[in-house]
């Protein structure tokens, strides 16, 4: 007997309701496949928009970080890795690694110090909670290029507080890059209150309540229960801080364009002046891929870390 005649026996064996099951199996087989098709036609523009936006420009720039193109030219001639070799003795690139080191450093401590404290804060009371959320959220939502302009206003040494406190915020080489930070400070904190008054909103209450009944004041409970309990979320703010602190660019540039004297230089800036003013876009490139590099280090960091530690995000 053949295995169709088989089951077809079985099928008649097992009485009707076994049939049906058997007629249903192709028919949902058939809607699984419909269902999965449908669902890549609609990812289809998604995978192109990234492909030709992402991919493509990804794999042109790691090729023109090997060669010695202008960015104007279409002839680019293949150097190997004098570009990388020449970086780490460009000054103007160690210095923007350097003032990178400490834009992150700062970023990770000062508004993640601020925003676990606003969000504490905010957990702690009930009425105007999301007028306060959304005060401070306000700075993070309104455009960099206006949020800069607001600033340059204010901390202008002639009109503004730089005038007041008979100081150049902008232009004196040891407060230039603290000034930018202080802006970028400005918009970015807001947003970290928001993320963790999210995750302490979402901490079981029935852990505060064990510590308030072993004694635990409102201190205590934050280190001892809150703290713990978003540590996942904390670890990726922490994560994205530092990819985005490698990416900055913006307030720099409006403000001070890594001026004065390249005093607050970033990665970002040394590399968009090499490939707009120097004409430099091979080596351009190359900074560039060291910059993700070193993010795609942080993030296998933190992916190794959440494994081992069962972090859920």
């Amino acid at each position: 007997m053949t295995i169709p005649e088989t089951t077809a026996a079985a099928a008649a064996g097992a009485g009707p309701h076994a049939s049906r099951i058997l007629l249903r199996r192709p028919r949902f087989a058939a809607r699984l496949r419909d269902r999965t098709v449908f669902g890549w036609l609609f990812l289809l523009p998604l995978i192109i928009f990234n492909l030709f936006v992402v991919v493509v420009p990804s794999a042109f720039s790691v090729w023109y970080s090997f060669t010695d193109w202008t960015g104007i030219s279409s002839k680019a001639h293949f150097i190997g890795l004098q570009n990388y070799r020449n970086l780490f003795r460009d000054p103007e690139f160690v210095q923007g690694l350097e003032h990178n080191i400490l834009w992150t450093v700062f970023f990770l401590v000062v508004p993640m110090a601020m925003g676990l404290f606003g969000a504490y804060a905010l957990s702690r009371i009930h009425r105007f909670r999301l007028l306060f959320r959304t005060l401070y959220f306000i700075p993070y939502i309104v455009a960099s290029v206006v949020n800069a302009s607001i600033w340059r206003s204010i901390l202008d040494p002639q009109n503004g507080l730089g005038n007041l406190l008979h100081i150049n915020p902008l232009g004196d080489p040891q407060l230039a890059l603290w000034s930018v930070e202080f802006v970028n400070n400005w918009a970015w904190w807001g947003f970290l209150v928001v993320v963790f008054l999210a995750a302490m909103q979402g901490v079981n209450p029935s852990l505060y309540e064990a510590a308030a009944m072993d004694g635990a004041g409102a201190t205590r409970q934050f280190f001892a229960v809150t703290l713990p309990a978003i540590r996942p979320t904390f670890a990726f703010l922490g994560l994205m801080t530092i990819i985005w602190s490698f990416l900055a660019f913006d307030y720099v540039y409006i403000l001070t364009q890594g001026g004065p004297a390249g005093s607050t230089d970033l990665l970002s800036t040394v590399a968009y002046r090499n490939a707009f003013s120097n004409l430099q876009g091979g080596y351009a490139s190359a900074t560039g891929i060291v910059m993700a590099l070193i993010s795609a280090v942080v993030v296998t960091v933190y992916l190794v870390i959440r494994k081992t530690r069962e972090w859920e995000t």
